[in-house]
């Protein structure tokens, strides 16, 4: 699909990060969007940024307050786009929300965990089911769901556990690649590609935190200063000296530089994600770092676990991730 003027894309995850640029993207080209998130002021703000360029007749953006992981909502969802934009049809659907959070089976509650794997998992899975209706009476169409690096290599780092999100960016992944071959056989005129970012400069961190606690505070919890000075101690770092205060300080320093000091900005995300859409590539890999890990992993994938490999790593993309 080379041209997006005049099609009808639907993004999870619209409120912030590549959600949000993906939809700025999209309405520049003439693209009519429809975006979701759990935030209502977050969306608010995309559908600002995508008005500030007083929007041509006709071309609509609309706004749902959703969790992806509600096969309601998201049905509710569906028909909402059917309704506003007056369709029975949509050509662009991007599964895109996530969050992280839940990273031990042990240290972690199960509550925390699959929060975070249903929305990572389950959400791409009820995008498609819940679209794919409107996909399949489109002329051509395109689903576009996002895995990670973290669905070909589980880890952050070696002192962080990472299960949750790993387990579900993995069945992303493998469901995409199946799906493109159910694809060609029973839907031809859709694509499907799987998204692989590396280390994207998006509010991830900061929101997973608030979404796993069902709060807006930006302040920790006693809970969640206890599970900082835990991965403090776990990394070497002793927390017994140091104040509940600068434990804050130091979980919003790193919600703040993941990002403003990634190498990838999620508006350089989003461009790859088109630019991989217009050319039906169904692999598409984000970040210089995303491209190395790929090859590191592939070359040597029975030392892709350990210290060496992460070190050496991280010191050549220079992540400060784990």
């Amino acid at each position: 699909m080379r041209d997006f003027a005049g099609r009808i894309a639907v993004i999870t995850g619209g409120g912030a990060g590549m959600g949000r640029e993906l939809a700025r993207q999209l309405i520049a080209e003439g693209c009519n969007v429809a975006i979701c998130d759990v935030s209502a002021d977050a969306m608010a703000e995309t559908k600002r940024l995508c008005e500030v360029e007083r929007l041509p007749q006709g071309l609509r953006i609309t706004t749902h307050l959703v969790d992806v992981s509600d096969e309601a909502q998201m049905l509710r969802f569906r028909d909402e786009v059917a309704a506003q934009h007056d369709t029975d049809k949509i050509h662009l659907l991007f599964n895109n929300a996530g969050i992280g959070g839940g990273g031990s089976m042990i240290a972690n509650s199960r509550e925390h965990w699959e929060k975070t794997f249903n929305i990572c998992w389950g959400g791409v899975y009820l995008g498609v089911r819940c679209f794919l209706p409107m996909l399949l009476k489109a002329d051509a169409g395109h689903i576009v769901n996002t895995s990670s690096v973290n669905g070909f290599w589980a880890s952050i780092g070696l002192n962080t556990p990472h299960t949750a999100y790993s387990a579900a960016k993995f069945a992303v992944k493998g469901f995409s690649e199946a799906l493109m071959c159910d694809l060609k056989l029973n839907a031809p005129h859709i694509k499907c590609s799987v998204v692989m970012p590396g280390h994207i400069g998006t509010s991830i961190v900061a929101n997973s935190r608030k979404i796993q606690n069902g709060s807006d505070a930006d302040a920790l919890s006693a809970e969640e200063i206890a599970a900082a000075r835990r991965r403090l101690d776990a990394n070497g770092v002793d927390s017994g000296p140091m104040s509940d205060d600068e434990i804050q300080a130091m979980v919003h320093e790193r919600a703040r530089s993941f990002l403003e000091e990634a190498p990838t900005t999620a508006a350089a995300a989003a461009r790859i994600i088109l630019d991989g859409v217009r050319t039906e590539r169904w692999r598409i890999l984000v970040g210089d770092d995303a491209e190395l890990l790929d090859q590191r992993v592939r070359a040597t994938p029975e030392q892709a676990y350990d210290g060496d490999f992460y070190h050496s790593f991280a010191t050549e993309v220079g992540w400060k991730l784990g």
